[in-house]
């Protein structure tokens, strides 16, 4: 029986899932073999990106699966290199070839590198695909409150906003930003620096409860309040696992004991890191 995926609206409509496939480190021909068996199992959300150097096979999978293009809902990212109006254009242009489609789900600035100052420059070359009809839907990653308010400064609200997020990451600043202007929240790495998340007593305790694994209760922490989020797994069993989190719930106690703000000593510093 195929798992229904509740989806979030994007402020332009786009319908995403809240649940996905995340690619990062598979090689074309793991993504490949796991985009597929996603799709068959229920995923509808494929997440993808230049530098993640899968593309190709990411939108292998997608035709492997034999599933209409319209019913797979695909993001990936860009660079630093194109961080200008025409160099985003061309990174949509490679982007789409290398995926083998026609327009993009999503699509976003992977880091917003303010170093090299120009994300400005590449929010407008986005609003133009967009406008084109390129891209259905717009947005950032990584971006911290300060980067998000010069767009916001500017007029520019990004549908989404993708940035590392779990139970010891709550990124509360950044939250408060996606509410005020209706920025869709996405997270990456839901299990922590490490797995971290899933070996927490409080997660194991729970898990042991309701008769879940520990990544389904992770997991469910995200969905529950409203997030996307893209975990990762070649293994078509715990694709489905994963992907099992919408028939049970946590209790706002369990929400409020699980949410704890530690501070990632390894977390990447949007300020510092990019490419």
């Amino acid at each position: 029986m195929e798992i229904t995926v509740p989806t979030a609206t994007l402020a332009g409509g786009a319908q995403m899932p809240l649940l996905g496939l995340g690619t990062w480190p598979m090689d074309d021909a793991q993504a490949a073999e796991a985009v597929a068996s996603a799709i068959a199992g229920g995923y509808r959300l494929i997440d993808t990106a230049e530098n993640y150097a899968n593309e190709v096979g990411v939108g292998e999978g997608i035709r492997r699966s034999g599933l209409a293009r319209e019913r797979v809902f695909v993001t990936t990212k860009f660079n630093r290199k194109w961080h200008s109006v025409q160099g985003v254009a061309q990174a949509c242009h490679h982007a789409l070839d290398r995926l083998g489609l026609d327009y993009l789900d999503l699509f976003l600035i992977h880091w917003p590198n303010p170093d090299q100052g120009r994300f400005i420059e590449a929010y407008e070359g986005l609003v133009a695909l967009r406008e084109q009809g390129k891209v259905r839907a717009i947005g950032t990653s990584n971006f911290k409150a300060h980067h998000l308010q010069e767009l916001l400064d500017r007029g520019f609200v990004p549908e989404v906003n993708q940035i590392q997020l779990d139970p010891y990451t709550p990124r509360a600043a950044e939250l408060a930003l996606h509410r005020q202007y209706g920025i869709h929240t996405e997270s990456w790495r839901p299990f922590g620096e490490g797995g971290v998340i899933v070996s927490d007593p409080l997660v194991l305790e729970l898990a042991e409860q309701l008769g879940r694994t520990p990544q389904q209760i992770a997991l469910r922490w995200q969905v529950q309040q409203g997030f996307s989020t893209c975990p990762k797994s070649a293994d078509p069993a715990r694709q489905r696992s994963n992907l099992d989190v919408f028939s049970f719930e946590l209790s706002e106690a369990d929400m409020a004991g699980l949410t704890q703000d530690r501070p990632d000593p390894q977390q990447l510093d949007a300020d510092r890191f990019g490419h």
